[in-house]
């Protein structure tokens, strides 16, 4: 029973368009995946901020998945039972195309950035169901590559219909895939992988067939119908194809041992697997493993950096949902001045990540090779790093309420350091990006000619941009000085990069102000420490925040 008036109270945050509201994302559509970009996804724009969508989110969170090893009858079954709200968001995802369509579509047919953008759209909503969505549209890059396996597993896998339960491949009517690469031993280093793979033909898959025995420390989305997995064969480390189901309808071994207790991402079911005499079909060759994923990988990675981009812009849009209707100290959150602040501030980082998700999604339309694989590095690197200090920041402008549950803030900030975790850590994709600059010189070479497209535009930039290219054309990865200095190298081209796309494709004033912030230097480290005189630019900053 309420004995008082209750006054100043934030609305729900329901009803907004992910799409149209967002302008830094919808203007990326319209330039690189036009009208008919917009059109397939402004349906989903719409559905993403309806109370419907937001609740799925909130229930597929709230109800974690179930681990079933056996039935009542002793029976090893080795299932997972997801609450009906992961369903519904799996639907919608697989429906909107977020799979592996893209590879299955022509070069230069804007088909990966609208995958891309949909992608930004709909994690925004949950973010866990976005990782079976990610591993399945990331095998596709894999799977093309073999005649054999990519006409089995390349139709279903683009299909847009959610197809649930185990069950031979030719019985779905569509399919999603997962990753089994890491062990206990090694993480992030396969290499030290010990599962081993032994050469058995004429098994039940087809291409050449092995028979699979070891383990996997992290396997994501275990309900999955196929899954690319890493094991030592005779040659060395190899990638297999790995179905749940045979043909025959009998399940391949695959014994889930339990399923992680995470900090966040709950949604998602995240397992440890043991494999006994498992069935999978060789993809590329012998000892050439590391190889075979690296398209993969790239792909998994541009999705943490989307992912990371929905997760700091949906913090950004509650921020600002809440500055604009709460009042305090006599005037609107909004309106106090160091409020628009941070506000500001932070709208300059959720742009200048979604500007680059984007860029390196149409990089691949485009089949710019050199730039997206050094650009999702260090997209990797800094984009996902950026997330968790900006949603922190942006819980803190709902004060207390922002630390509360059922105001979506909390959610966030548990899932916001996972993408930087996930596909390589922070070191791992550094040391990547030395790698890369040192033996595939085109990387350099692409990113500089992007960086040159606003030559002469900011001198502060130019200035910034050739130190920061100069400096990595000294990096040598074998160098202990440059190892440990990687980070700092990273981040200086990643901000280099982010700049420049600003200045191509921001309004002037916002590219001015990332320029004035990040570049030229800053009062401050926090948040909100924007110098006085990009006040006049603040008004600017927020309304394209929605």
């Amino acid at each position: 029973m309420t004995t008082h008036d209750v006054t100043n109270q934030v609305p729900p945050f329901v009803g907004g368009d992910f799409l149209a509201d967002d302008a830094a994302l919808l203007e990326a559509v319209q330039r690189w995946s036009g009208p008919a970009g917009f059109e397939a996804l402004a349906p989903l724009g719409r559905l993403a901020g309806t109370e419907l969508a937001q609740e799925h989110g909130r229930l597929a969170d709230t109800y974690r998945p179930v681990l079933h090893t056996h039935d009542a009858r002793g029976n090893r079954v080795d299932e997972v039972e997801f609450h009906p709200s992961w369903h519904w968001l799996m639907t919608q995802a697989v429906g909107a195309g977020l799979t592996a369509e893209p590879w299955t579509r022509p070069a230069s047919s804007g088909a990966h950035v609208r995958r891309a953008a949909g992608f930004v759209l709909w994690s925004r909503v949950e973010a866990g169901h976005g990782c079976p969505v990610s591993m399945t549209y990331a095998a596709g890059s894999a799977l093309r590559h073999d005649a054999t396996l990519g006409a089995r597993w390349l139709p279903p896998l683009a299909s847009r219909s959610y197809d649930v339960g185990i069950r031979p491949v030719a019985e779905k009517t569509g399919a999603i895939s997962g990753m089994g690469m890491t062990e206990k031993q090694g993480g992030s280093d396969v290499r030290a992988n010990t599962t081993r793979a032994v050469p058995t033909p004429g098994g039940p898959l087809p291409g050449e067939t092995y028979r699979l025995t070891g383990h996997k420390w992290f396997c994501s989305a275990p309900m999955s119908d196929v899954f690319l997995m890493l094991a030592q064969a005779p040659g060395g480390l190899t990638c297999f194809v790995v179905p749940r189901a045979l043909d025959d309808g009998t399940r391949n071994p695959f014994a889930l041992q339990r399923l992680k207790d995470k900090l966040g991402n709950h949604s998602n079911a995240s397992s440890e697997v043991e494999l006994e005499g498992t069935w999978g079909s060789r993809l590329g060759d012998e000892g050439r493993g590391v190889r075979t994923i690296i398209d993969m990988v790239g792909a998994t990675r541009l999705d943490c950096v989307l992912g990371s981009a929905a997760t700091m812009r949906d913090a950004l849009s509650r921020a600002v949902h809440h500055a604009r209707h709460r009042s305090a100290f006599g005037a609107r959150l909004v309106d106090q001045p160091l409020m628009r602040n941070v506000l500001a501030d932070l709208a300059l980082e959720a742009e200048a990540a979604t500007v680059l998700g984007l860029r390196l999604a149409h990089a691949l339309d485009e089949g710019e090779t050199d730039l997206a694989r050094l650009g999702v590095a260090l997209g990797k690197f800094w984009v996902c790093k950026r997330s968790a200090p900006m949603v922190a920041e942006a819980l803190e402008c709902l004060g207390g309420n922002g630390y509360v549950e059922e105001n979506g803030l909390a959610r966030l900030y548990r899932e916001a350091p996972l993408n930087s975790i996930w596909e390589g850590s922070g070191n791992v994709n550094a040391l990547d990006v030395l790698r890369a600059v040192n033996r595939v010189p085109a990387t350099l070479e692409a990113l500089t000619k992007e960086l040159h497209q606003v030559r002469g535009q900011s001198a502060e930039l130019d200035v910034y941009v050739d130190s920061v290219v100069a400096e990595a054309n000294s990096l040598d990865p074998t160098s202990v000085e440059a190892a440990f200095g990687a980070r700092a190298a990273v981040e200086r081209l990643a901000l280099a990069l982010q700049a420049g796309l600003m200045v191509q494709h921001s309004p002037g004033p916002a590219a001015d102000a990332f320029i004035a912030s990040r570049i030229a230097g800053r009062r401050g480290h926090t948040f909100g420490s924007l110098d006085t005189d990009l006040a006049g630019v603040a008004s600017t900053l927020i309304d394209r925040a929605g």
